[in-house]
């Protein structure tokens, strides 16, 4: 098994975790993104990712209901295929092509958008629907030696608020969060 096929697996599974911790109730509360409420998290993940592939590789991920639907179906029909690609040993050898970002292997293109995305925006619905905000301190020193580099492309993008202001002391999740333009 591949290292990019073990982080999702654990990445998804704590995702995993805190959407099947959300209340029925609680999926219209406001995210920490601006105008979305806990749903359209969710929403997000499994809207962006199959336009991706498909724009630049052969791969079309099924579809599951809709997120207004059934949130946690939607998500998990995305979560099971992109693991099911992941865990294939033939994925290490096809390609993603992207204007933006070249052509890259495909599996290293999952793990560093949508891999990624999952972790960061596991805190989104964590804080949107008060459950256990923790992160893996590991992997957002990680995102955020990598991020930060890059930070004039990536606000450029108009996918990252400005950077939050915290104390040079902070520990390493509120310096990610704050990096993206959360407020932890």
């Amino acid at each position: 098994m591949s290292q990019v096929a073990e982080e999702h697996r654990k990445v998804a599974e704590v995702f995993t975790a805190r959407l099947l911790g959300v209340a029925p109730d609680a999926w219209d509360n406001p995210a920490p993104c601006d105008g979305w409420v806990a749903r359209d998290v969710v929403r997000h993940l499994v809207e962006w990712l199959p336009g991706f592939l498909a724009a630049g590789s052969d791969v079309k991920l099924p579809a599951g209901p809709p997120v207004d639907e059934d949130p946690v179906a939607a998500w998990t029909v995305q979560r099971d295929a992109v693991q099911a690609l992941l865990d294939d040993p033939a994925t290490a050898e096809r390609t993603l092509a992207n204007p933006h970002i070249g052509e890259i292997p495909l599996d290293r293109a999952i793990d560093q958008f949508y891999t990624a995305d999952v972790f960061m925006h596991t805190w989104d619905l964590a804080r949107a629907t008060g459950q256990d905000e923790t992160l893996d301190p590991e992997r957002c020193a990680q995102l955020l030696a990598g991020m930060e580099p890059m930070e004039a492309a990536m606000r450029g993008s108009g996918q990252f608020g400005p950077r939050v202001e915290v104390p040079a002391d902070a520990d390493v999740q509120t310096r990610l969060l704050a990096f993206i333009g959360r407020h932890p």
